[in-house]
């Protein structure tokens, strides 16, 4: 980004929304100010974070050892739900809006977002949204034991809680839509002048198309959702058999829905690396304009492959192949982003802050991850494979270090913007190693379980799989651990953190390093710079 001129006049912010001077927490009831509901966001995702870690954990201490031990099977079955709606829901997607909501604006030069009360709103309808989906335990017969899948006919029976389920899904659902709006608008209407669409930083690019993305298909889960509602409560068959009805098309609208949104939870962490590894490299991101292009292609294969889920349901066999080609197809469009991101790594001047070193391990797990799913998109493989821990292996390996380490690698890049204060390093360093050691002896294992047949969802398990398991759950535990060292650094570094400088990272090459102090001020550009 070169050097701006600021051109007078451009935004008038409007005053009259500024709830700064109230102290304390009453500012943010009300706030339309983006670096507040940023901040909310991510607070709220880390809290999030670390609840639906605490019901995987819960999982791996009953699956410790073979038998029932710790929790009955519903119980292990609604943990099994929410732990993933938790984590999708509750976690990845609000961290990547918190970082939507801190960067968009600064980095294309807008005074705010599009639409700041429609901003406030999309968050805090968050609040009870969450408290349904938790509260769905401790009503009589507890949460859907049916995963975050709601595969009838297992949730054609279950209790109020299900319904709460659904309630808080369509909640959330429309908190993404409007998150998604607005930062749609803002991308394509608030940019600074001389801002073309491609000289946008990446990570404006990942969102406004990740937000496309959630505005196609969250209201295909939401009717989805609709139906079984109604299958529940009105009579309809929509998805039952005896009434006319069939389960396989829920399962055709809901991953018409859930593939996409594997997408939604794995772009923006593309975005984010995609700034971070340029900056420790010191060098430009190697193939800018091939970088949007594959991030948009995968978005649009996306909706092409949903059918590789259920390989098992008895597809002709020119389904089979189709889907399992065009899974093979959207390998094409990541991989030159791998290629891209390491030959932008290539004889750059390497530093291994640690930002760098998740993007680093985010490169590796990840790439792994993507190989896992090449397996499991050959259709005869995953007939084996269908609903196997190799499954589980699968989308951790691709979710936890592309999702979860991308957002960790973000927050360490950012922090000094954000505060004005500089993280632990040597905190930093410990944090990523624990977790890259603990991630890899949890969910390597699963691997094995899987190609020796363990099925997943079950609380129980033969003898043969108790090593694996009980390494896979040590694991875990060291896993979890890992996560206290990264709480107590950003805490920390908020609360008595040293100064950090205005550029902290010299090479960060975007409009909020370049031109903002840091902590970035409350009202980031009261008049736009003009980029030249």
């Amino acid at each position: 980004m070169s050097n701006a001129a600021t051109h007078a006049g451009t935004h008038d912010h409007d005053h009259s929304h500024d709830h700064h001077d109230h102290g304390g927490w009453t500012r943010y009831f009300t706030t339309t100010n983006h670096k507040d509901i940023g901040t909310m966001y991510l607070w709220f995702a880390f809290i999030m974070f670390f609840v639906g870690g605490s019901m995987a954990l819960l999982l791996r201490a009953e699956l410790f050892s073979p038998g029932l031990q710790i929790v009955q099977p519903e119980i292990f079955n609604s943990l099994t739900t929410v732990h993933a709606l938790v984590m999708i829901f509750g976690a990845v997607m609000p961290a990547f809006v918190g970082f939507a909501n801190w960067l968009i604006p600064m980095q294309v030069g807008a005074a705010d977002m599009a639409f700041p009360r429609m901003n406030n709103w999309s968050f805090w309808i968050m609040i009870p949204a969450s408290i349904l989906l938790m509260a769905s335990f401790f009503v009589p017969g507890g949460a859907a034991a049916s995963g975050w899948t709601l595969y009838p006919p297992l949730v054609t029976q279950g209790g109020i809680g299900t319904d709460m389920t659904i309630l808080a899904i369509h909640l959330l659902g429309a908190s993404s839509i409007m998150g998604s709006i607005n930062i749609i608008t803002t991308i394509l209407n608030l940019r600074a002048p001389g801002m073309t669409l491609m000289k946008m930083p990446l990570f404006c690019w990942t969102w406004l198309i990740t937000a496309y993305l959630l505005i196609a298909t969250m209201p295909v889960l939401a009717g989805a959702i609709t139906m079984l509602l109604t299958d529940r409560h009105f009579g309809t068959s929509f998805f039952n058999a005896a009434g006319g009805g069939d389960p396989t098309m829920f399962m055709h609208i809901f991953w018409f829905f859930g593939h996409p949104e594997v997408y939604i939870l794995i772009l923006p962490a593309f975005g984010i690396v995609s700034q971070i590894i340029p900056a420790f490299a010191r060098k430009p991101l190697f193939g800018y304009a091939s970088m949007v292009y594959a991030t948009a292609a995968i978005a649009i294969l996306s909706f092409i492959v949903w059918g590789h889920h259920m390989f098992t349901v008895g597809m002709p066999a020119a389904g089979q192949l189709f889907f399992m080609y065009a899974t093979m197809l959207i390998a094409v469009p990541t991989g030159v982003k791998i290629f891209n991101w390491i030959s932008t790594m290539w004889r750059g001047s390497m530093t291994f802050e640690t930002p760098m070193l998740f993007c680093i391990g985010f490169l590796c797990m990840f790439t792994l991850g993507g190989f896992s799913g090449l397996v499991l998109s050959i259709a005869a493989v995953d007939i084996t494979l269908h609903n196997t821990y190799y499954v589980v292996a699968h989308f951790h390996y691709v979710l936890f270090p592309g999702a979860i380490w991308g957002l960790t690698a973000g927050v360490y890049f950012w922090l000094p913007k954000f505060t004005g204060k500089m993280y632990n390093e040597t905190l930093g360093k410990w944090h990523f190693w624990i977790s890259a050691i603990a991630f890899n002896i949890t969910f390597f294992p699963q691997h094995f379980l899987g190609l020796a047949g363990m099925p997943r969802r079950i609380p129980d398990y033969a003898l043969q799989f108790t090593e694996w398991n009980q390494i896979s759950t040590v694991g875990a535990f060291l896993l979890g651990a890992s996560q206290l060292i990264f709480l107590y650094n950003v805490v920390t570094t908020i609360r008595s953190g040293e100064k950090a400088k205005d550029k902290q990272w010299e090479a960060a090459d975007s409009l909020e390093w370049t031109h903002l102090p840091s902590p970035a001020p409350y009202h980031t550009f009261e008049t736009a710079p003009v980029i030249k």
